[in-house]
């Protein structure tokens, strides 16, 4: 069998087994996944002695990413919990948008946050005020855990200053046009936004979570003293701000200089720095300070991230030693030698999505394989080159599975399992990655 068409049939052998043994053999998730990562390496023919190292690299390295961040946001989603903010915050919420739409509310919050701040960050930030609402609205668990994920995943792909839509653009000689660049993201993820939420809406009335039916232990009555909104807003709303103007601050053009208020910025703003002022901040909410909240609510918090950290770490350890196997780069130099035009980077973004989990992988390394192929396949002008970075970026969407960080940060924070996880997140990424790749088709009929 040629080496690629092995390699695919490998990924597809991982994923079955991962699948299988979650919901078939009920295994642990972290366990499957585990074993999921030596079947991947071995198959592929990793040497033996280096599958165990890959594995523990990529475990350390995903914490190193996201894990503090983890701890700290479950810490502060319990806080908000237990104090009554997280009522305070649905209320506000709801008193903006209709109470028939808290989804369409959480799409579009994600859209904006997710600009600035990485997905999975967002996502645990966001995670408290989203249950939050499931709970007061009634309205199903998948409809808003789906309709924030893909709200978030729709400008992570397509708008800078998210680090993979830059390098994209960066790539194909785009550094002087990011403004053009951000015009194009906002529009094709918008439509991505629409697809997702039009697909969270139809998944919520077909599957529930855990969180469907877990007894809240809030609810809402005028005889609960609800936290004042300032205080409720703080640990969320500070270090997404922080992060937020980090990204500023550290763009190219060094908006706030690089003095002082740069150098500030820039510690504040990294997302663990970030999560734990929002973790000091949360302490305005505790009604005393006694073994209870200092002890007991923190504890709560720590426990519940245990389980999410073990599995996101595992996650990333399959994802890593995917990575070591090449298949993304053997598919895509599979498909760089047929005649697809604007589809090419939609094609070989999506496979190396798909193989080796990470967006901002998939879109650099797409963006600077099609580099020298632009005029071959007629994107070599100004409009060809951003909607090849467009193109690119809704390949580097489609799909998010058992590889990729987001997949379990969304399932473990929502109550899903793998099976639900694959029927609703991965079936949502698909969906708006070709109606974002639709839309950028669209626009080249026009444009080109």
């Amino acid at each position: 069998m040629p080496e690629g068409l092995w390699l695919i049939t490998v990924l597809f052998i991982s994923v079955l087994f991962i699948i299988l043994g979650t919901t078939r053999l009920k295994l642990h998730p972290f366990v499957v996944l585990l074993l999921a990562s030596y079947l991947a390496g071995a198959l592929a023919g990793l040497p033996l002695e280096s599958i165990a190292a890959s594995i523990a690299r990529g475990f350390g390295d995903i914490m190193a990413y996201i894990g503090i961040v983890i701890v700290l946001g479950t810490i502060i989603g319990t806080i908000l919990e237990k104090s009554n903010a997280a009522i305070k915050l649905a209320e506000l919420v709801l008193k903006l948008v209709s109470k028939r739409y808290p989804a369409l509310a959480m799409s579009f919050i994600g859209y904006i946050v997710s600009i600035p701040v990485f997905c999975d960050s967002a996502y645990v930030i966001l995670s408290s005020l989203k249950k939050s609402l499931v709970h007061q609205t009634k309205k199903p668990s998948v409809a808003l855990s789906i309709a924030l994920a893909t709200g978030l995943y729709a400008t992570h792909t397509f708008v800078p200053p998210t680090p993979g839509p830059i390098a994209a653009a960066g790539n194909l000689g785009l550094d002087d046009q990011l403004g053009l660049v951000i015009l194009f993201g906002a529009v094709v993820a918008l439509v991505a936004l629409l697809a997702g939420y039009f697909w969270a809406s139809y998944a919520g009335k077909k599957y529930t979570t855990s969180e469907d039916t877990e007894t809240f232990t809030q609810n809402i009555s005028e005889n609960i003293k609800l936290p004042s909104a300032t205080k409720s807003l703080l640990p969320i709303l500070i270090p997404i701000l922080l992060i937020a103007l980090r990204s500023i601050a550290t763009y190219p053009a060094k908006t706030f200089g690089t003095g002082f208020f740069y150098a500030f910025l820039d510690f504040t703003g990294q997302p663990v720095n970030a999560l734990l002022i929002g973790f000091l901040l949360a302490f305005l909410l505790f009604p005393v300070f006694n073994k209870e909240t200092l002890t007991g609510w923190i504890g709560d918090g720590i426990s519940a991230a245990a389980p999410i950290l073990l599995i996101t770490g595992a996650g990333g350890a399959f994802g890593t030693i995917l990575k070591e196997t090449q298949i993304g780069e053997t598919i895509g130099n599979m498909l760089a030698d047929y005649q697809l035009g604007i589809f090419l980077p939609f094609i070989i973004a999506a496979a190396f999505k798909t193989a080796q989990g990470s967006s901002t992988v998939a879109l650099v390394a797409t963006s600077a394989l099609i580099a020298p192929l632009l005029s071959t396949i007629g994107l070599d002008s100004l409009n060809g080159k951003v909607l090849a970075v467009m193109a690119t970026g809704a390949g580097a969407m489609t799909i998010s599975h058992a590889n990729d960080s987001f997949f379990w940060v969304v399932t473990q924070f929502s109550g899903m399992d793998v099976k639900t996880g694959y029927k609703t997140h991965t079936m949502a990424t698909l969906i708006q990655g070709i109606a974002a790749m639709v839309t950028v088709f669209g626009m080249s009929l026009i444009l080109l």
